[in-house]
């Protein structure tokens, strides 16, 4: 499984519409967490969809859906990013 584009944490059991980070509480099934999103590519999808999704990270009703078994998280919210780990060391007790 994949990890959630915001927190980084990884996703478990099956994604919905409504499924939620355990984590973060933010949305999964969004276009940022999808197997198949690929920036540059026709409206960002290597998948043939009928219209283009204008918010990629807000949950919609695409068919196509899977959850990437890429790492997609944002830069800097992985649990082993150096500078995260630098800042957590330097105030951290």
């Amino acid at each position: 499984m994949g990890n959630c584009y915001f927190c980084g944490t990884q996703i478990e059991g099956p994604v919905y519409r409504r499924s939620e980070c355990s984590q973060c509480g933010k949305e999964l099934k969004i276009c940022l967490n999808c197997e198949f999103y690929s920036p540059g590519s026709h409206w960002d999808c290597h998948e043939t969809i009928p219209e283009a999704v204008r918010d990629k990270d807000r949950a919609n009703f695409c068919d196509y859906f899977r959850v990437s078994s890429k790492d997609r998280s944002k830069p800097g919210n992985k649990s082993g990013d150096s500078h995260t780990q630098a800042f957590n060391d330097l105030f951290n007790d």
